[in-house]
């Protein structure tokens, strides 16, 4: 396969704040490891990009605040190919500054966006799926999302309904989407699920970055009319300026939203890895922790007492600092989410809600110091 005008977007500036407390304002969980290799999440997604492209395509979004942690963790990177955002806008902002870097390097320019805090398994799959949707958006008008069968009603992915429904995947071939819903109330997804028509939207775009940007400015004008005149600017000594411009007034806005429900060119291209989103506590417990007999997910760095819990998340990262490493102790709970940091401890139920509202609240300016 010709890789010249193929290109990997890894979108890597959120500040995981589901995670808290573990992720943090100065080390969201993008630089964050959570298995055996030690590897952060960031620097798995640039490795399975450099296994079927060059590195001179991959390019990495994040903040402008995490320059230095990018290139401490992916060294091999090109400087100009760290695209830096002043402010955190969500998806859509970050993929149209990826968009325009492209277009005015390369205008043939074909590129599969992917968040930087995926679970990929079997990398060989991943690389033959991505491969093959880059040659078919090279060839085709569309914007295509790798699509998952889903395993339960999660309120936290987006659905894509595609046209012969779900088993109209089965051949391994692009689908045409029906309809694309981000993010659905628990009650609407296990519609969507019993209906037997809806995939999961993986978070990974394909499409040529010219087709992108043309359904960016049909359907999210708002967003990109901030943007006139980014031919002038971008890959000059004025783009830092002509940023700080655009986001200052940027809508928070993803993809999904700002493209994804409004258009019309809109494929679903079947996922053949396995495929995890490591977006909340949940997603760790189900998809990366190595559960006891009692169904508990436990990491500790340490010396720990646990006795009668079950369904618990347990992580304690304790100091090493002082000559007394701390004991943890944990008994007699059920359902809950204790954790264990060097200037936190949170113990809370596993309940969507609470944890929200608690996250929430870090809003208030005397925990500035704990975000």
């Amino acid at each position: 396969m010709n890789t010249n005008h193929n290109y990997c977007v890894i979108m890597a500036g959120g500040i995981g704040s589901r995670f808290w407390p573990i992720s943090r304002e100065a080390k969201p969980k993008q630089f964050l490891s959570f298995d055996s290799s030690g590897k952060s999440f960031i620097r798995l997604a640039f490795e399975r990009a450099a296994s079927f492209l060059p590195v001179e395509n991959i390019l990495v979004v994040s903040n402008i605040n995490y320059e230095e942690q990018v290139m401490n963790e992916i060294p091999e990177l090109l400087p100009e190919n760290l695209l830096l955002e002043p402010y955190n806008r969500n998806t859509a902002p970050c993929l149209t500054y990826a968009t325009y870097t492209l277009l005015k390097r390369d205008p043939e320019a074909v590129m599969v966006a992917v968040p930087s805090d995926h679970i990929i398994d079997n990398p060989d799959s991943y690389e033959e799926t991505i491969s093959e949707a880059l040659s078919y958006a090279a060839d085709n008008r569309a914007i295509i999302t790798m699509g998952i069968v889903p395993t339960r009603a999660d309120s936290n992915f987006g659905y894509v309904q595609i046209v012969g429904g779900r088993d109209a995947h089965e051949d391994g071939k692009p689908v045409k989407v029906k309809t694309f819903t981000e993010k659905p109330d628990a009650k609407l997804a296990q519609v969507f699920i019993d209906s037997g028509e809806f995939l999961w939207n993986s978070g990974i775009f394909v499409s040529r970055a010219r087709v992108l940007m043309d359904e960016l400015e049909r359907c999210c004008p708002e967003l990109t009319n901030l943007w006139k005149g980014w031919e002038n600017y971008l890959d000059t000594n004025m783009e830092r300026l002509f940023l700080e411009t655009v986001y200052s007034d940027c809508p928070k806005v993803s993809i999904d939203y700002a493209v994804m429900e409004k258009t019309d060119i809109a494929w679903l291209y079947p996922a053949k890895f396995g495929w995890a989103d490591i977006g909340n506590w949940e997603s760790l417990y189900e998809n990366l922790a190595s559960l006891d007999k009692n169904g508990n997910a436990v990491k500790i760095d340490g010396k720990s007492i646990l006795k009668d819990n079950s369904n618990d998340i347990i992580y304690a990262n304790t100091s090493k600092n002082s000559d007394r490493q701390k004991l943890v102790v944990v008994r007699g709970l059920e359902n809950f989410i204790v954790v264990d940091t060097d200037d936190v401890l949170m113990i809370c139920p596993r309940d969507s809600k609470m944890l929200g509202d608690t996250i929430s609240e870090l809003a208030m300016p005397e925990y500035e110091s704990y975000r």
